[in-house]
């Protein structure tokens, strides 16, 4: 049997697991495009389902249609207050295709929706093609099962087969499956070596394995459950690999082995295997990229760049957002049914305080105003090191990589910068555009060799980006270089103080909120720089072997929603 059908066949299980247990687990966030693949995980989802009501949603979805509102027409016709009954009333399991969508608003009202304990799950659909373009971790956080098919086969995907009547007696046994004494406290163990902080991870995980356990007709968890809920549910969320040294320096010999005498009175819950086993058994089921996964995933946090530029409130255009409370003037528009909902409740009592039946009264705490969300273009500003170290190891590397990234801009609204520095100073090759051909030309004509005025560049970055933000834009910065600064703002070669140079620029770099992405691009991480980078308040990504296309991969998601 291949890995992929293995894997297929663990899907079969994991989704089995969902519907013997959906309100336990909380849901499903699965990875995949739109495809034949994910097609048929919908199907056997469906199928494993039967019995509970299944309603599609969208990330566009207001509060109205999601936990009802005031039916406007019947409330006016009636002169009473009618309700409307949302999506969450009439569902007990949602499928939220394009979760990678979902703003922080909305995932935070389907997660308090979770949270509330009553019957609900959610299946979140992630089509994000980048690693860093996922739903909102409020999201994930709340579903147990992790799948990612995003590269499984269609010829490895044969369709998802459910026995209806093993679901429903798993069912029934679910409650009464017994659980080891110790099998949450080594969940939590290693879920901590894994870097998961989150305690919500080894809840979820004892219980999905207990709903292994119930389609198994077994009365008690036992080591092949544990193994499967640490591969679905804590192997995905790990944000580090754990090794020796995470140990406690400090730590017991092991206890002697009880006597025979004695077996009968030993604490230790049978059927389950020691903490260091199961935690190998994570770090094996880890991606060989996990570091690097993290490492470019830390700038979306850290800045406000996204896929397409930030996000910012308008009110004349853009993608519609849920209207708020507001007052009329400075361009803003009165969102009239919104109003009228507002208003709605109190018209007997209005109208009767006024003695005036036969019109609507509305007052100024009902006036709801149209939002909408602009998204604004974005400038990756690269500053490449041109000096003596750098030329010539990593700068044709470098050159690929803006390359690389500008032909991909045309997809989005992306435009590219370089700034260069060498020397006694700094040179700005390109400034903010989308033109591939003069990209090249620059490219090809950029020299090597000399000191490193690395201060030099950055602030010649900054000043790019001030200009990328006076036409609009939002500016991102990408350093790549392999040493340290030698060369101050003036042109002297001065060691120190172009160090004291280059942390000035990189703390004001921060100041001004400007996210960026250090990428050590030495044959081996250069001392002093991630120091830097943490001034500058980016991530440091050291990638002493990397090609053209790994650099614009890093970068390209580093700066990605």
């Amino acid at each position: 049997m291949s890995g992929a059908e293995a894997r297929w066949q663990r899907v079969n299980l994991a989704l089995a697991c969902l519907a013997v247990a959906p309100f336990d687990l909380g849901g499903l966030w699965l990875r995949a495009r739109v495809g034949p693949v994910r097609d048929r995980v919908e199907k056997g989802l469906r199928t494993a389902l039967q019995g509970h009501s299944v309603r599609r949603i969208t990330p566009l979805m207001d509060d109205d249609a999601l936990f009802g509102g005031v039916d406007l027409a019947a409330t006016l016709d009636t002169g009473t207050l009618v309700r409307t009954r949302g999506v969450l009333a009439n569902a007990d399991v949602l499928i939220l295709p394009m979760a990678e969508r979902a703003s922080s608003e909305f995932a935070g009202r389907l997660a308090l929706a979770l949270d509330t304990g009553r019957d609900l799950a959610l299946i979140a659909l992630d089509e994000g093609a980048e690693p860093a373009e996922r739903a909102p971790d409020s999201l994930t956080d709340r579903l147990a099962i992790h799948l990612d098919l995003s590269d499984h086969p269609l010829s490895d995907a044969p369709e998802l087969c459910f026995d209806t009547e093993a679901l429903k007696a798993a069912r029934a046994c679910f409650d009464s499956v017994d659980v080891p004494e110790r099998a949450l406290a080594d969940l939590t163990a290693v879920a901590a070596r894994l870097g998961i902080g989150s305690l919500r991870a080894p809840l979820q995980a004892l219980a999905l394995a207990r709903a292994s356990a119930a389609l198994s007709e077994a009365k008690s968890v036992d080591e092949t459950d544990i193994m499967f809920a640490v591969e679905l549910v804590l192997a995905p969320r790990a944000t580090t690999i754990p090794d020796a040294s995470d140990e406690p320096a400090d730590t017991p010999p092991p206890p002697e082995p009880p006597s025979e005498d004695a077996a009968g009175d030993t604490d230790e819950s049978p059927g389950l295997p020691p903490v260091e086993m199961i935690l190998n058994a994570a770090k094996a089921m880890l991606p060989e990229d996990l570091l690097a996964r993290i490492a470019t995933g830390k700038a979306t946090r850290n800045g406000a760049a996204s896929g397409s530029g930030a996000k910012k409130a308008g009110n004349r255009r853009g993608r519609p957002l849920s209207p708020r409370p507001g007052r009329v003037g400075n361009g803003a528009r009165i969102d009239l049914v919104s109003t009228l909902r507002a208003a709605a409740p109190w018209q007997p009592m209005r109208r009767q305080t006024t003695g005036i039946a036969d019109r609507i009264h509305v007052r100024m705490s009902d006036i709801r105003v149209r939002r909408f969300q602009e998204t604004s273009d974005r400038a990756i500003i690269f500053v490449v090191d041109a000096s003596g170290s750098a030329a010539m190891a990593r700068l044709a590397e470098a050159k690929g990589a803006v390359e690389l990234l500008l032909a991909e801009a045309y997809s989005r609204r992306d435009h590219v910068a370089l700034v260069a520095f060498r020397g006694e100073g700094s040179d700005v090759l390109l400034p903010p555009t989308r033109s591939l051909v003069q990209t090249k030309r620059r490219l090809s004509s950029l020299p090597g060799g000399g000191g490193t005025p690395l201060a030099a560049g950055l602030k010649a970055a900054m000043e790019l980006a001030d200009l990328a933000r006076g036409k609009g834009m939002t500016p991102s910065l990408a350093l790549l270089t392999d040493g340290r600064a030698n060369v101050d703002l003036t042109g002297k070669a001065d060691r120190a103080q172009a160090a004291e140079d280059a942390t000035a620029l990189a703390t004001a770099i921060r100041t001004d909120a400007i996210p960026g992405l250090v990428i050590d691009t030495g044959l081996r991480p250069t001392r002093g720089l991630d120091a830097l980078a943490q001034v500058m308040g980016a991530p440091y990504l050291p990638l002493p072997r990397a090609d053209s296309r790994s650099l614009s991969r890093a970068v390209d998601t580093a700066l990605a929603p």
